[in-house]
């Protein structure tokens, strides 16, 4: 049975900028999800997806994840950017405290305000004005177990109200808005505000943690500039 995204929900995701929507995937659903991926292993710290048709019923507004975007930003959701990781033996690393800055597009058109430009993946990103992120939401679907030990999500709660943060006041914002951890189950969604301040540490006993990680928007973008999409 899958938990709706509910006005509960939505309460604690508008007051901590973050929520946990447990049992989001069933089993038949995680099972295709995992299916989808199959071909995907993550590289290193992760593998960015673009073109994965398999994905599309899950991401939908009406599919197990994309329905949980849909909730907060609108019926025109859609998602713009997907990354793949799994942590193992292998591939075991610490994210710092950051914020996500960056938005994938189609091609690079010189628009005010949207700078610097990098290629990850082969995609083309953008740094785009902080208010592009703050109206999106980022959810994060795990394939595996997150207990204490395999490297949940910390999230500085609160932080996605604060705007741009310099990195050198990060250790201060985080001080003063706490750390939640974000503890899961397979089939599990933790959804957040794309701009909150976020972090993770190595796994202790590394196995796997795979987590679908995807952002989601609802605006168009200005000047001719178009989201790639997943």
């Amino acid at each position: 049975m899958t938990v709706e995204f509910s006005s509960l929900h939505k309460s604690r995701f508008a007051d901590a900028g973050a929520v946990h929507v447990p049992a989001s995937l069933d089993a038949s659903a995680l099972h295709g999800l995992v299916a989808a991926l199959s071909g995907h292993a993550p590289r290193q710290a992760g593998t960015r997806l673009h073109g994965v048709a398999a994905l599309t019923p899950f991401l939908a507004n009406d599919g197990p994840i994309g329905r949980a975007a849909a909730a907060v930003l609108g019926d025109a959701t859609r998602p713009v950017r997907a990354v793949y990781f799994d942590k193992t033996a292998q591939a075991n690393w610490a994210v710092p405290w950051h914020q996500d800055r960056t938005i994938v597009v189609r091609d690079r058109i010189e628009v005010v305000g949207f700078g610097p430009w990098t290629i990850k993946g082969g995609l083309q990103h953008v740094a785009p004005p902080y208010e592009v992120l703050a109206r999106m939401v980022t959810l994060r679907v795990h394939l595996d177990a997150v207990p204490h030990g395999n490297a949940p999500l910390l999230i500085a709660p609160g932080s996605h109200r604060l705007g741009r943060i310099a990195e050198a006041d990060v250790p201060n914002v985080v001080a003063r808005c706490g750390t939640a951890v974000c503890r899961a189950e397979p089939g599990d969604i933790w959804l957040y505000a794309t701009p909150i301040l976020h972090a993770s540490e190595p796994s202790v006993h590394p196995g796997h943690r795979r987590v679908l990680q995807v952002d989601f928007a609802a605006d168009e973008l200005p000047g001719g500039l178009m989201w790639l999409g997943v």
